[in-house]
């Protein structure tokens, strides 16, 4: 007998399916809601409420800035201006090429490495102005 999947995994399916905006298209729930008989108020009240999922496409890649205490006491805020006017976007956005999206976390779980960020599943620590223009530079493919 085939174990039942939860709705926080059929919903993971769906946003895997999108790789390149990670997000999960109406018409997509819509489908969930009425295929497993799930209210479609629902099926969204669950997508809006983790942030590991979007209802709008985001970009290629995703950086989560940590502003935990911890990280805000080792200067995450130059670290989240710094990205946002490298980027040329504000937190929740994504940039005109779709390359990436800036988000916040309330947590990464790595106070020993502060400030940190994470970049789609990559985390990334002891972060310095410096090391921030490296890492980006890389993933936008100008650089080892």
């Amino acid at each position: 007998m085939q174990e039942k999947k939860s709705l926080i995994e059929k919903l993971h399916e769906i946003q895997d399916n999108h790789p390149d905006q990670h997000f999960l298209p109406e018409k997509e729930i819509m489908a969930l809601s009425e295929n497993d008989c799930i209210a479609p108020s629902k099926v969204y009240g669950v997508a809006t409420f983790y942030t590991m999922f979007s209802t709008k496409p985001r970009g290629k890649h995703i950086i989560r800035i940590c502003e935990n205490q911890t990280c805000h006491m080792a200067e995450a805020e130059q670290l989240i201006e710094h990205l946002q006017d490298l980027l040329g976007i504000g937190i929740g956005e994504t940039t005109k090429d779709g390359l990436f999206t800036l988000e916040l976390s309330s947590c990464l779980g790595m106070c020993s490495v502060a400030p940190s960020m994470m970049i789609d599943e990559q985390p990334y620590g002891n972060l310095t102005l410096e090391k921030v223009n490296k890492i980006v530079q890389q993933l936008q493919g100008g650089g080892s």
